[in-house]
């Protein structure tokens, strides 16, 4: 792009974005945690990936109680990870790189330290005291309702200071802001105009479906057992036995939505990418929210952040479940990331099925989201108690082991120390299962998942249609998945065989060249037949088009 030309303000359209977890991706000062400046330091290996954008989770300053999602000012850094002066490096690097970047906003709650929180709880006569969700106790002491928290127990906490519960959604530090106030609406606005000063060319909105509750306080009713699921938490946790209709995902939300876009839209080409927490209504949520130019840019739901395994009949039911109600949004997907158990494991990936997903995630319809080290065909650490640093994770342990097995620090090399993340003590350990995939190793090895991982984006931006193309005719035959991505000018036939089973089909009508032969495409068989082994993809472009 030259100095006089303008942004794409449509550049986040089919894009790939490539998620750090700063904690853990690499250390510039020996203290064994991931900074600002370690990101500055691995920059060009983000870009020799081909991705368009990172996203950076939480840099702020917190007490780390929940790791940076806990924010006690939205607007420094805090010690741990740099400066301002640092983040503004990140900035500079990046978009030398042609790298842009999105940076994580936690907007529904704050850390029980925040300026605000401490005014709020100060008293009732307090000049915020109306800025987080305060409730009287019912007759007999107890909580106003029968809300849960995510992390366990009831989504209320007794004050002394004000004689009141206030609601947390998630740990009881992390007091839930009252969006029903205007001027804490404004105040957050603020907050994302400042850092839009700063340069970023976008946010990841956290839990943006939590952040209005009912005025009301009314009841969570009980969700039925065959409608139980898994999709945000895991069985163990009773949050999974209520229909959170009144604790979440409130009709105020999309006004809020709309002020946010109109204030990034005086910025032009940023993006907004929001998380949609939800076991229930994910995919109906993402498409209120993607559908209109007063919207947010995209979001992506957990469908293929869940435990359940990822087979050809559960992709095809997704996909057709986003074009009945989201047909006009943007969805982003993503099979691994901060929260959830590394999809190699969580799913139990060979190598040759890794590669498939990875083909998979670069061929669907809108944004590809990565996690630092899927690249690489990270598992998941097994992490022993001692060392669990997650507090949902020691809530539910064993059961449930936390996500302290996915935040491990990246493995660059295979030296001793710490692999090539920190010469100090790392905040998690690092397993030696891992240390073989580190990248050094990878670049030097052909044959590596990491190369296809750049193949397979490569591949991606190279074809239109793959970008921003729309998806048609998605069929399961047994364990294989097609569907085609069309443009005016391209038209892509993509199948993935899902299983270690062969099996044969036929290409649609029409003749068709084989595309994708980096990324492992079959080609059909002399007698017109498509052969596709196991774990094996076939893409293919019609052949009028294929000059």
């Amino acid at each position: 792009m030259t100095e006089t030309e303008a942004p794409d303000p449509d550049w986040w359209r089919g894009s790939v974005i490539y998620q750090i977890y700063p904690r853990s991706f690499q250390d510039s000062n020996a203290d064994g945690i991931g900074d600002l400046q370690g990101i500055v330091q691995r920059l060009g290996y983000v870009a020799s990936l081909g991705v368009d954008a990172i996203w950076v989770s939480p840099f702020y300053r917190s007490p780390m109680k929940d790791f940076g999602y806990d924010v006690s000012d939205y607007c420094d850094v805090d010690p741990i990870f740099g400066s301002l002066a640092d983040f503004d490096d990140v900035i500079a690097a990046a978009h030398d790189a042609g790298i842009k970047v999105i940076i994580d906003l936690v907007l529904s709650h704050t850390s029980e330290q925040h300026a605000w929180f401490a005014n709020s709880r100060a008293s009732r006569d307090a000049s915020l005291a109306d800025w987080y969700v305060w409730s009287d106790p019912k007759p007999d002491g107890t909580a106003p309702n029968n809300w849960l928290s995510i992390f366990g127990g009831s989504a209320w906490h007794w004050d002394p200071r004000r004689e009141q519960y206030y609601l947390h959604n998630f740990l009881a530090s992390q007091p839930d802001l009252n969006l029903h106030n205007p001027h804490v609406q404004s105040a957050l606005l603020e907050v994302m105009r400042f850092w839009l000063n700063r340069g970023v060319d976008g946010f990841r909105f956290d839990t943006v479906n939590f952040l209005f509750a009912d005025k009301e306080l009314r009841d969570n009713p009980a969700l039925e057992k065959a409608r139980r699921s898994e999709i945000l938490t895991p069985s163990v946790n009773p949050y999974n036995y209520q229909d959170h209709v009144n604790s979440k995902n409130r009709p105020e939300t999309l006004d809020f939505i709309a002020s946010i876009r109109k204030l990034l839209d005086e910025y032009g080409a940023v993006t907004s990418l929001g998380e949609i927490g939800d076991a229930t209504k994910g995919l109906q949520l993402l498409g209120q929210y993607t559908k209109g130019a007063d919207r947010l840019h995209m979001c992506y739901a957990f469908e293929f952040l869940a435990a359940e395994p990822l087979n050809a009949s559960r992709v095809a039911e997704v996909l057709y479940t986003i074009n009945q109600v989201a047909r006009d949004g943007w969805p982003a997907w993503a099979f691994s990331n901060h929260d959830v158990m590394r999809h190699a494991s969580r799913w139990g990936l060979s190598p040759a099925a890794q590669r498939l997903y990875a083909t998979l995630l670069m061929c669907l319809p809108g944004a590809a989201c990565l996690y630092q080290g899927e690249e690489l065909g990270l598992e998941e650490d097994d992490i022993s108690f001692e060392d669990l640093q997650d507090p949902y994770g020691r809530e539910f342990w064993p059961e449930y082991k936390g996500r302290d097995g996915c935040r491990t620090p990246m493995v660059w090399d295979q030296s001793e120390s710490n692999a090539g993340f920190s010469t100090g003590v790392p905040w998690l350990p690092l397993s030696n299962e891992n240390r073989h995939r580190a990248v050094h190793t990878q670049e030097a090895e052909p044959g590596a998942i990491l190369h296809h991982y750049r193949n397979a984006i490569a591949f991606r931006r190279k074809h239109a249609a793959l970008r921003t193309g729309r998806q048609e005719g998605v069929y399961v035959f047994g364990d294989v998945l097609h569907f085609q991505r069309v443009t005016e000018e391209e038209t892509i036939f993509c199948a993935f065989n899902m299983s270690d089973t062969p099996s044969m089909h036929s290409l649609p009508t029409g003749t068709w060249k084989t595309i994708g032969r980096k990324i492992g495409s079959a080609s059909p068989s002399p007698d017109g037949r498509l052969h596709l082994g196991p774990w094996q993809v076939c893409l293919a472009k019609k052949i009028s088009e294929a000059a």
